[in-house]
């Protein structure tokens, strides 16, 4: 059976207070976690551990310090942006269940008195977080003019029309449920998310909302989400959430696969849309279609790197999906094979789909980096013609100023000037 070298985690947040995001633009609105989201968090932290930290399970990484963690051994990174303050407390959470309080995690000091660290022996992973306009990789589709584009044809195409037509009963009958926000198949990520966090921590509402409304909602939430988030083309704009997060992906394989490197977990924790572009990526949908959807809080997607015993010197990759807490992870083939694929297979693939910088994201969303910070070539035409313009006017004012003083110019008869004793000087 191989052994397992390194694991890649992508792992969605626990419940948190209701999110909006725009329809048009996905621009988020603030939102907090909950316990129950720290609880579900929590509980996935230690589903990892027992899975990969347990000497005796079968996925255990090879060689991983599981008892006081490592911290050259496991790297963390956390979306910021929209939902960053739920990522944050959701990856903390994760990381208190995947390494919990060690009393041995302590230090002796000069004057021989021990010190344990605080709450039995807490553990301090480092979290390392990214402002969204810094780093595009956790939260690339906001701010992207070409992901706009790519919103309204997904509401202008064919099937789109034609499943909100068939929804309408739906939005008719909930409307008197959603207190007053638009009941249109355009606002069906916002008209489910309001429910769901209703219905959750919401008695009386609980109490009010009739049978089979949130299974609706949930399921129009569903073909809303995997259309905006997804694409024909694996490099389409629709998949950048999945293409940004993807180099993070292929440069942690290709460390871990390095002998010298001394990664072994890597957990990056996120919120849905880059499931649901990796889904499609991966060719994951074409044979399990209940993956196009949104995943439940508290859902990871698992890389394991695999190496056989000699002479098998080849790395294999296998990809595990665990959709929320209540499920266990489940093993989906990619790209049509029916086990596990080479990871240079995997990173052929891919690598030409993934974006690496700021600047292949801003090309991708066709944006302009000038003078002016960034701009969509639009805005950058126009300021450049608008800065033109104020010179070409400053420049005829100043012409203008100094005609006028050439005009009015009178000669000053000098005066002669008088040195010692009288005497003018020559």
């Amino acid at each position: 059976m191989p052994d397992v070298h390194g694991v890649l985690i992508i792992a969605r947040n626990g419940d948190r207070t209701e999110l909006y995001q725009d329809p048009y633009t996905y621009e988020p609105s603030y939102t907090e976690s909950t316990p129950l989201g720290a609880v579900q968090s929590y509980q996935l932290g230690c589903h990892l551990r027992s899975t990969y930290l347990n000497p005796s399970s079968p996925s255990h990484i090879q060689a991983i310090n599981a008892d006081l963690v490592q911290n050259d051994q496991v790297v963390v990174h956390a979306k910021a942006g929209g939902e960053g303050t739920s990522v944050f407390d959701s990856a903390i959470a994760v990381l208190q269940g995947l390494y919990p309080p060690n009393s041995n995690n302590l230090i002796e000091l000069a004057n021989g008195t021990t010190v344990v660290t605080p709450l039995g022996g807490y553990q301090y992973i480092p979290v390392e977080m990214a402002p969204s306009n810094v780093d595009r990789a956790l939260e690339s589709w906001t701010e992207c003019p070409a992901f706009e584009e790519h919103i309204k044809s997904v509401y202008a195409s064919k099937g789109f029309q034609e499943t909100g037509k068939s929804a309408e009963h739906f939005f008719g009958a909930v409307r008197d449920y959603v207190f007053g926000r638009p009941t249109t198949f355009e606002n069906a990520w916002n008209i489910y998310d309001f429910m769901n966090s209703q219905l959750t921590h919401n008695q009386t509402y609980a109490y009010r909302l009739p049978p089979t409304l949130i299974e609706q909602a949930h399921g129009y939430a569903n073909y809303h989400e995997n259309a905006i988030f997804s694409d024909k083309e694996t490099g389409g704009i629709g998949n950048i959430a999945g293409r940004t997060i993807l180099h993070t992906i292929l440069h942690s394989l290709e460390r871990i696969t390095f002998d010298e490197d001394p990664l072994k977990l890597l957990l990056l924790e996120t919120t849905y849309q880059p499931f649901i572009s990796l889904f499609h990526m991966l060719d994951m949908v074409k044979e399990h279609p209940q993956l196009a959807a949104i995943p439940n809080y508290g859902s990871a997607l698992a890389f394991e790197l695999l190496r056989g015993p000699p002479p098998e010197l080849r790395e294999f990759l296998r990809i595990k999906f665990k959709n929320g807490t209540n499920e266990d992870f489940q093993t989906y083939p990619i790209f049509g094979h029916k086990g596990d694929i080479a990871v240079t297979e995997f990173l052929y693939r891919l690598e030409n789909f993934a974006i690496s910088s700021q600047k292949q994201w801003e090309s991708a969303c066709g944006i302009h980096s000038g003078y002016f910070g960034i701009t969509s070539a639009a805005e950058n035409t126009n300021m450049l013609f608008a800065a033109f313009s104020a010179f070409l006017l400053l420049g005829a004012f100043a012409l203008s100023w100094f005609k006028r003083k050439r005009n009015t110019y009178v000669p000053i008869p000098e005066a002669p000037v008088v040195g010692e004793k009288g005497r003018l000087l020559p």
